[in-house]
């Protein structure tokens, strides 16, 4: 059976990540509080950001900054949209 947890995002249990997406206490924070589904989104979302706003991942400043993103995200608060994008249509 696959490990539920209750989601910080969607605020309901549902199937957890594998792994932690990352080493480290943030990882494991993710891993423990935030489900696959929430991490699919914002995974689309970050991937937008990177592709639209020209992020260097290179760039410890634009790290930081996708950091700063993804805790709004899962916090649901506010997040940063990609000026002018405009998702495909379905």
């Amino acid at each position: 059976m696959a490990r539920t947890v209750f989601c910080r995002k969607l605020k309901q249990e549902l199937p957890g990540l594998d792994m932690p997406p990352f080493p480290g206490p943030k990882g494991e924070e993710i891993f423990t509080h935030i489900s696959k589904q929430a991490w699919a989104e914002w995974m689309e979302h970050q991937t937008t950001l990177i592709n639209e706003m020209r992020l260097n991942m290179m760039d410890l400043t634009a790290r930081s900054y996708l950091s700063e993103q993804r805790e709004k995200f899962f916090a649901g608060e506010q997040v940063d949209q990609a000026e002018g994008y405009v998702p495909p249509a379905e």
